[in-house]
């Protein structure tokens, strides 16, 4: 056999493909095809003369059935180490005891693994190096790769779903000269050749709604977004999102939107609406019920407050909730801070969360009947916010106005307050029509179908803290 692994090779079967062509092949039967696979040994047993290794590839597994009499360097074969990437080239057979297997012929070694795959009935149990070296999880923990295959095809899915619906998928830029879009603090660069501070993107919306302005009336973005913020099993720094704005909707648009989209890839992925998650029962077919934040809290924590509640009583309700109550709160944001500690993680759902204080809503448009509120919902499955959405503003006054009390905030230190943007105030000034525009957090939808309880776990290379590489490592 060569010691040199070749530049290329040309497999021409996958294990899946194989267990689909062969699945009425008898055991003892052969087929007098003969194939070359490829991928990694991943169990192996010797028996006197004989060899039987798993060969796992992309799609499966199949069984590597290699002798003494029939194989070409055979002990070479036999001292292959668990994690060696080989091809193999034989007949399909369908041992004895019934398994369908290539009955190797020739094999070449084409990478050495040196480093082990973890134990092989478990795989890799450690937490920390199942996220750290990732490539080594998804070949020792087969609901890994699972989960990020999951994702690929609900992404691909979502796209053609929203094509469908008549959206044009866009591209927006990610170097923002200012954050805006989403509440959040960012993270921020230098370009060197313009000599100005840049942030990546917390969120799209406002380049978004400026294509909206230029006439396309349904456009989307699976965006990657930046939040400088905590981890969580909720949270990581870089995350995906779904944004799309679709004109002349407004935000029961969106909810009647959202529950097409989560109900139907329910149905694509799972067959049914009616899931399970963490062990508990979920219904996803529409219609999600709807309800004000006021009444919620009414509900789940007994506390019957609103806009006009006194401020004082506010701030006592949020402080005996456990709020740390800062002093430049208003009303709204005090309503909404009491709304998370008390309510949202019991919301089991789904819920669309109707109806949020403007005070802590600048983009969102004012709500047609109830003054102090806009139009807008979260909605809440399995006590975490799947998506935000709104009714937009549409006014260009009313922005400015809006910018400016976020500047005022971000002015008094509130690091997450937006930023006065005149390119936007000005877009609107050329008109934005009535408009509904929703983002939905891509790999919490991967989580609730993936029955994931983590966000880790549905994003290939998640954020840690730098490792220390020493000489061991």
């Amino acid at each position: 056999m060569s010691l040199e692994p070749p530049y290329r090779l040309a497999p021409d079967a996958t294990a899946a493909a194989l267990a689909s062509r062969h699945r009425d092949l008898g055991a003892g039967e052969e087929t007098n095809e003969t194939v070359t696979v490829a991928g990694r040994i991943m169990l192996r047993r010797e028996m006197g003369k004989l060899v039987f290794a798993t060969l796992r590839d992309s799609s499966g597994g199949i069984q590597l059935f290699a002798g003494a009499k029939w194989t070409a360097d055979f002990e070479a074969f036999g001292r292959l180490s668990l994690g060696d990437w080989i091809a193999a080239t034989g007949e399909v057979v369908r041992t004895r005891t019934g398994e369908l297997s290539v009955k190797v012929r020739e094999w070449v070694q084409l990478a050495e693994a040196r480093r082990s795959f973890g134990d092989k009935f478990r795989g890799i149990s450690d937490v920390d190096t199942r996220y750290r070296q990732r490539y080594a999880d998804l070949w020792a923990n087969e609901e890994s790769r699972r989960a990020l295959l999951l994702r690929s095809r609900i992404i691909s899915w979502t796209r053609r779903w929203l094509e469908d619906q008549g959206f044009v998928e866009v591209e927006t830029p990610i170097f923002h000269p200012m954050p805006g879009g989403a509440a959040a603090r960012p993270f921020v660069t230098h370009h060197n050749a313009l000599d100005t501070d840049l942030y990546l993107r917390i969120a799209p919306e406002l380049y978004l709604k400026r294509l909206v302005v230029g006439g396309f009336e349904r456009v989307f973005e699976i965006a990657r977004v930046f939040r400088n913020e905590g981890l969580s099993p909720r949270h990581n720094p870089e995350f995906t999102m779904l944004e799309l704005y679709q004109a002349y909707a407004d935000y029961t648009d969106m909810m009647d939107l959202v529950e097409r989209l989560v109900a139907g890839a329910a149905e694509e992925f799972l067959g049914t609406t009616e899931v399970t998650y963490g062990g508990r029962e979920l219904s996803l077919g529409a219609p999600w019920r709807r309800a004000t934040m006021t009444e919620l809290i009414e509900e789940h924590a007994g506390s019957k407050v609103d806009l006009n509640t006194p401020a004082e009583e506010l701030r006592q309700v949020a402080q005996s909730a456990g709020v740390r109550v800062e002093p430049g709160w208003g009303p709204g944001k005090l309503l909404l801070e009491i709304f998370e500690k008390t309510t949202e993680a019991s919301l089991w759902g789904p819920v669309h969360v109707m109806d949020y204080p403007k005070e802590v809503s600048p983009l969102a448009r004012d709500h047609r009947s109830r003054p102090g509120y806009v139009e807008r919902f979260e909605s809440i499955v399995a006590g975490r916010e799947l998506c935000n959405a709104f009714s937009e503003l549409i006014d260009p006054d009313e922005q400015r106005a809006r910018f400016e009390d976020q500047a005022r905030a971000k002015a008094s230190g509130d690091e997450e307050a937006m930023a006065m943007d005149e390119d936007y105030v000005r877009a609107l000034e050329y008109g934005l029509p009535p408009t509904g525009g929703i983002g939905v957090g891509v790999d919490r939808l991967v989580m609730l179908l993936s029955d994931s309880d983590a966000i880790r776990d549905v994003i290939a290379f998640p954020t840690l803290r730098p490792e220390i590489f020493t000489s061991d490592t």
